[in-house]
């Protein structure tokens, strides 16, 4: 297994006994080593083979997800239990999983009936002592309270109706609800009204509703009756449990009196409208107080029946509990099983299955070892055929991962995944990802903590893994790896800063300067002595001083250059590789060595301009006028005749001898680089392509050699080759290279950018924040500046800054390094195992 180039790959067929079939895929899914092809495209799912049992396994998991809800509802936790010596089998288990789902519907069924009567019991508890208090208040001063209602009859105004809070007394219908009860219009609840020689006889209806509903219900009850009705309200204190739905809500109990037929059909469908639940009460108080010792009691009988059934159920569900985490994990892979089965075709005979399938080469073994192991449990009279098969197809990609690579991996494959056996960027990418991303977050302080929480999520990476997380922690602890080389390099680059918090550290020595003042630092100064090289990193003499700015800026817009053109030339001759590997000389030719040519005479020669300066002392040439005059003036490199009397202008430009006559050369070559990527290429592919058709081309005998990858790659089917559109792509894929040499090299002065801003913002944090909180020498204004400071340090700079760096290192990688040889263009490996599939479904 290696990483640098995907697995090799091979097309597989298997003729399987249908005897064997299951116990094959069960083998072959739980080794996981097989990607099979669908064999049927043309069929749909109720077409194929195994469509019954696909439908029995699934209606076997909804059984199954419905008593996982029913033990949610109950508070239940399955606690699962080791495995039964039992083998279940898929029979077994159906009919077992079906009593089960009649018996609990039963109990299920039986529970909510008891509980939705309990509930009703204790509405009508509350209605009998809520509306038996309306009237007993009403007979006691004579008229009923009209305080908390609205409406009119007899033609009264809705003011009129309500008490006089003044005086405390009633008007007019008040009187009138206090007349005795008269029978007639269907045994409903009518009381008589006798102040008019016309008696009027009024009904009521009670019920509870919810409490919210309670304005708007009075609002249409007004209107629907254009305001003959009285109602009468009370919220019930505290939560009830509703009957309908069972949750538990706040509810009001409620009184509406009316006159006629048509007012009561009204008021009994704004009642359903509302979800309001109407309960009978009797007219005579002894009557009342002999239904509700009725209800108390039944309540009680009710309650113990209730319980008793709930344990019944409880205890039905806690043994479905045992076993469902297996039978679930069973019935998934068997579901998984006769999936794959449906992508095999059927012999004509029905006696054995054909299947056709990638797996990796070095893996045979252990698939046939596999397939003889599930023969030998089935009991076949025939053996699995096993052998590969010649194909022009494109195999999937697999780079087998570890728990350390699979992170970088996935960065790579979020950019596209690999074509096959094509040069894998995630093999440079472990190093220079988190090196980048130092680059521009580097600061021993913060790498510290950085380390720390990696630490923490390595360590505990077992406990961590077997429980669920929140979205954004799963995603550090799926990238703890990557996130821990981070914070190495940064403590690397933080060395090298000389930046500890923003705060420059003697850890390598004192200054090597010698003569200067701290706060007045400047090379030029005679008072100044430079002693030589310091020990490591950054002399922490420049920070805090005049030219720190200038002299940082200088080194690291340097470095980031240097390093871009670096991993940009990396990235080229990583395509030197995959050209070798598909034996494609002609892009070798026409591609390869012109972009080398290309980028190395304008941007390789900068770097070694800014190399030389370094090392030579004293060096005051001014490298962007130099490259300036490289295409203004080619050959003149020391600005001859700009100077005093027709002297040289910038002499301190010249860095070596026949700098000029170099830089034309260097220019000329870098021109004619540009029509040798753009035009020689897809002439000769064309001239190829003629000749292949006159049968004067050579045809590859064996599939692995590809004589000509380049022309291939230009060959669309029955279309061939189309000479306009392989010329059209080129020139495209030239003027890319060409512009990307300069945006790309320019893109990366991001590592200087976004360094520089990390150090000036840390040390804002730090000198304006919490050393300014130590300058007042006021003890509670430190505690509250080191606060502040340390919530800046992790929110702005730990987090927000750190998410910075990652996307700016992941575009680097993704645009400026990749696209230099990597296509992405391929499809991943996906093998039939049981461990995906079962993630996937938990997922």
């Amino acid at each position: 297994m290696e990483l640098f180039r995907s697995e090799s790959m091979q097309l597989v067929q298997l003729i399987v006994p249908a005897e064997a079939a299951h116990d094959t895929v069960l083998t072959l899914g739980e080794i996981g080593l097989v990607q099979f092809k669908d064999m049927n495209p043309g069929k749909s799912g109720f077409q194929r083979t195994y469509y019954k049992q696909v439908k029995r396994c699934e209606e076997m998991l909804r059984r199954l997800r419905y008593f996982g809800e029913q033990m949610g509802k109950a508070g239940l936790i399955p606690m699962a239990r080791p495995a039964p010596d039992q083998a279940w089998t898929l029979d077994e288990l159906e009919t077992k999983l079906e009593d089960l789902e009649g018996e609990l519907r039963q109990i299920t069924d039986n529970t909510e009936k008891l509980r939705r009567g309990h509930s009703e019991l204790v509405e009508l508890q509350i209605v009998l002592e809520k509306a038996s208090g309306f009237f007993e208040s009403g007979g006691r001063s004579g008229s009923v309270s009209m305080s908390d209602g609205i409406g009119m009859l007899g033609g009264a105004s809705g003011g009129s109706l309500a008490r006089d809070e003044e005086t405390g007394e009633s008007s007019g219908i008040n009187a009138a609800l206090l007349g005795t009860p008269a029978r007639g219009m269907g045994g409903d609840n009518y009381f008589e009204m006798r102040q008019d020689p016309e008696s009027v006889r009024l009904g009521f209806i009670c019920g509870v509703l919810p409490t919210q509903k309670v304005p708007g219900f009075e609002r249409i009850l007004f209107r629907a009756t254009r305001g003959n009705m009285y109602l009468k309200h009370s919220a019930i204190e505290g939560k009830i449990q509703d009957p309908a739905s069972g949750e538990w809500v706040e509810k009001t109990v409620y009184v509406v009196f009316f006159a006629g037929e048509r007012a009561r059909a009204k008021i009994l469908k704004i009642c359903e409208g509302f979800g309001a639940n109407r309960y009978p009460f009797p007219e005579d108080f002894s009557r009342q107080r002999q239904m509700n010792a009725e209800v108390t009691a039944r309540l009680g009988e009710l309650q113990e029946t209730l319980d008793a059934s709930i344990r019944h159920r409880n205890a039905a569900l806690s043994s479905i509990g045992h076993h469902h985490e297996l039978w679930t994990t069973l019935i998934r892979r068997e579901k998984a099983i006769y999936h794959t089965l449906n992508m095999f075709s059927i012999d004509v005979t029905r006696k054995c299955l054909v299947a056709e399938g990638w797996c990796p080469v070095v893996a045979k073994p252990r698939i046939q070892d596999a397939l003889f192991r599930a023969n030998r449990a089935s009991s076949a009279q025939m053996g699995t055929v096993f052998q590969p098969i010649a194909t022009d197809q494109a195999p999937p990609t697999y780079f087998p991962t570890n728990k350390v690579t699979a992170v970088f991996q996935g960065i790579v494959d979020a950019y596209g995944i690999g074509r096959y056996r094509e040069v894998n960027p995630t093999v440079f990418t472990i190093v220079t990802f988190p090196f980048l991303f130092a680059v521009m977050f580097g600061d021993f302080g913060r790498g510290v903590l950085m380390l720390l929480a990696a630490t923490y999520l390595v360590r505990n990476e077992k406990k961590l893994g077997e429980k669920p997380l929140q979205e954004i922690m799963q995603m550090m602890f799926d990238g703890r790896y990557c996130i821990l080389l981070m914070s190495m390099f940064s403590i690397y680059t933080g060395l090298l800063y000389n930046e500890c918090f923003s705060v420059p550290m003697n850890w390598f020595g004192t200054s090597k300067w010698t003569g200067c003042d701290a706060k007045n630092t400047s090379a030029g100064d005679q008072e100044c002595v430079y002693g030589g090289v310091y020990a490591a990193g950054v002399d922490p003499i420049w920070h805090g001083s005049k030219t720190e700015l200038p002299f940082l800026n200088s080194l690291k817009m340097k470095m980031s250059i240097i390093m871009g053109v670096t991993q940009m030339m990396l990235g080229i001759f990583m395509s030197l590789l995959n050209f070798l590997y598909t034996r494609d000389f002609l892009s070798i030719v026409c591609e390869f060595i012109p972009q080398v040519i290309f980028l190395g005479s304008l941007f390789g020669y900068l770097v070694i301009l800014m190399i030389m300066k370094w090392t030579t002392p004293g060096s005051t040439a001014d490298l962007y006028h130099v490259m300036i005059y490289m295409f203004l003036s080619p050959g003149n490199a020391d600005c001859a005749g700009e100077g005093a009397n027709g002297a040289a202008g910038c002499p301190e430009n010249v860095m070596f001898w026949g700098q000029g006559g170099f830089q034309v050369f260097l220019v000329l070559i870098a021109l004619a680089s540009v029509p040798v990527m753009l035009f020689p290429k897809p002439l000769i592919l064309k001239w190829r392509w003629e000749a292949r058709q006159r049968g004067e081309g050579y045809t590859p005998l064996d599939d692995t050699l590809n004589v000509d990858g380049s022309l291939d790659d230009h060959v669309h089917g029955e279309d061939g080759f189309d000479f306009s559109e392989t010329l059209v792509h080129q020139m495209i894929h030239t003027i890319e290279f060409v512009l990307g040499a300069v945006s790309n090299t320019a893109s990366y002065l991001r590592l200087w950018a976004l360094s520089l801003a990390h150090a000036q913002l840390s040390a804002v944090f730090w000198d304006r924040v919490f050393m300014a909180s130590v300058a007042t020498q006021n003890p509670a204004a430190m505690v509250v500046g080191f606060a502040v400071w340390a919530v800046a340090t992790v929110g702005v700079l730990m987090l927000m800054e750190s998410l910075s760096a990652f996307l700016h290192a992941l575009r680097l990688h993704w645009v400026e390094y990749q696209n230099k040889f990597y296509r992405g263009d391929g499809y991943k490996f996906a093998p039939f195992a049981f461990a995906e599939i079962l993630k996937a479904e938990v997922e």
